[in-house]
């Protein structure tokens, strides 16, 4: 029965893949935690509120004039043409108040201390105590403006954990691609010992480096690929469970980005399968037949 011949590059395939495909699979992750966490952070911040509280006694042409001068602010947030400058009255702000800590002050004060208010919500990129402050300043200056109020600190806070976030997954990310470049050195430099006679014979008959190395390259080319290709579906496929398991999950989603992520994902998988086994080759091209041995 006759040998099976050895094709060029035919060297243990599957562990490469399976190998290569896990740490794009946990690199692709970390872009997707940071994806959805600066979506969650952007939503946290488009959705706490400057209140502008009013004088007492203001008439609902007053009122009005203090709405047209706030909307016309660069700071306000628009949803899809709407600005989100919203009126409550004394009356809500008392219920509301009542609602949160079940205490009915009007009881034993006989009438409501409250101010008519305007609750505005903010662009992201006024999102720091130094332009709040302003904001806040500027909008003391307006004829009928009382007072305004928000939560101080609270976005140099949020600003400074998202830091250590990025901080964090960046430097995981970092460390996980340096570890797949060592390991993919090594399992690729491995699989080929088995094939560094062949590349020797091919020397011999007058061979030139690129002519050896071509059907390699292609072959970590499409194991890259490949494990591209798994990685950014085992993603997919993560986060679909997710999304049915965590209510609310959906809003964090931008499928764009997400796109891209995958894309970046397949595409870095290609690059390390050829750098790799560019690598791994130059070392066998520059053996003596002593070495080999």
């Amino acid at each position: 029965m006759p040998l099976k011949k050895k094709k060029v590059g035919s060297y243990p395939n599957a562990m490469i893949i399976v190998s290569l495909t896990a740490a794009l699979f946990l690199i692709g992750f970390c872009g997707l935690l940071v994806m959805q966490s600066k979506k969650l952070i952007s939503i946290i911040k488009q959705n706490i509120e400057v209140r502008v509280m009013l004088d007492k006694g203001l008439d609902s042409t007053q009122v009005a004039d203090i709405q047209k001068k706030l909307i016309a602010n660069p700071f306000v947030l628009n949803i899809e043409g709407k600005p989100q400058v919203i009126f409550y009255s004394k009356d809500e702000a008392a219920r509301e108040f009542i609602a949160d800590t079940k205490e009915d002050f009007s009881a034993f004060l006989g009438e409501n201390p409250l101010h008519d208010s305007y609750r505005v919500r903010l662009q992201e990129d006024y999102f720091e105590d130094t332009k709040l402050q302003k904001i806040k300043a500027d909008v003391e200056k307006l004829e009928g403006v009382f007072e305004v109020v928000y939560q101080e600190n609270l976005a140099d806070q949020i600003n400074k954990n998202l830091t250590k976030i990025y901080i964090i997954l960046a430097t995981f990310a970092v460390i996980m691609l340096i570890i797949i470049v060592l390991l993919m050195n090594n399992t690729i430099r491995l699989a080929l010992y088995s094939q560094r006679f062949l590349i020797r014979s091919m020397q011999l008959v007058g061979a030139t480096n690129n002519f050896i190395q071509m059907p390699f390259l292609k072959n970590g080319a499409v194991q890259g690929l490949i494990s591209g290709l798994i990685a950014a579906g085992l993603i997919v496929g993560l986060q679909q469970v997710a999304l049915r398991q965590i209510e609310g999950l959906h809003t964090l989603q931008e499928y764009e980005k997400l796109g891209f992520l995958l894309l970046g994902v397949i595409i870095l998988g290609a690059l390390i399968g050829i750098l790799s086994t560019f690598q791994a080759l130059a070392r066998y091209l520059r053996m003596t037949l002593d070495d080999l041995y």
